[in-house]
């Protein structure tokens, strides 16, 4: 039995921004099933509980696969690839969680209407009061915006109470990268201002100015935890909380 069985969620809905990255699991590039299955279960499990739930997923797994390619490449026509890579991880996503018996919906910032639908706010929120999951795809649907920046926008228009940022292999933010510096300290707290100006490995400037100008609260933590996810929305402190 888990700690947080029984525990009432703090949180009524939250946006779950999840890299690129976050799906490879032990692969160089490209997603791993056991990794994208084992993400879909902690979900489903937060979704269980009541909490509603909209996932953001950035396309780094697949891209860095096609970093050779995007060599000298026109940065808008690089960023449009790396939107295709968010929708082909979305469906993914869509995938292990449906096998888990979750009703979800893919909406895409960019039109591809045979596998998504377009992003309509409206619908998105109808979705969530009905219990189900919505992964967003496709970031922003604009070049020179990050996957980042996308959650952070799709958060505050969804009227998500916490953004949730999953990381890989570290436990929040550090006031230098743990895995350059060893002697790197851990941060249980910080404001959003604070990690602007320290330029701290949060997400990009971009999103973050938008998560201070909003007051959202941000929950860093690491995604090789299982639990912690569950943790989070049950009011436990879990890696860093940045807030106004």
């Amino acid at each position: 039995m888990s700690e947080t069985d029984g525990a009432t969620p703090a949180f009524r809905r939250i946006l779950l921004k999840l890299s690129g990255e976050a799906l490879m699991g032990p692969l160089e590039y490209g997603a791993d099933r056991d990794r994208i299955a084992a993400i879909a279960t902690q979900v489903k499990q937060v979704v269980d509980r009541g909490v509603e739930m909209a996932i953001v997923v950035g396309g780094g797994n697949i891209y860095r696969g096609l970093r050779g390619a995007a060599e000298g490449m026109d940065r808008a026509t690089g960023d449009y690839m790396g939107m295709l890579a968010t929708v082909l991880n979305a469906l993914a996503l869509q995938d292990a969680l449906e096998k888990l018996g979750a009703v979800t919906r893919v909406q895409s910032a960019i039109e591809v209407s045979e596998v998504a639908e377009p992003y309509i706010r409206r619908r998105a929120i109808r979705h969530l009061e009905r219990g189900r999951i919505v992964i967003f795809a496709a970031g922003t649907g604009n070049p020179f915006f990050t996957t980042d920046t996308a959650a952070a926008l799709r958060a505050l228009e969804m009227h998500a109470e916490a953004l949730l940022m999953a990381k890989n292999g570290v436990e929040g933010v550090y006031d230098a990268d743990p895995r350059v510096t060893p002697g790197a300290r851990f941060l249980p707290e910080v404001t959003h201002r604070q990690a602007i100006e320290r330029r701290l490995e949060v997400m990009d400037s971009t999103a973050l100015s938008l998560c201070m100008d909003n007051s959202l609260p941000i929950y860093v933590f690491n995604m090789d935890d299982e639990a912690n996810i569950d943790r989070i929305v049950c009011g436990e402190r879990v890696g860093t909380l940045v807030s106004t």
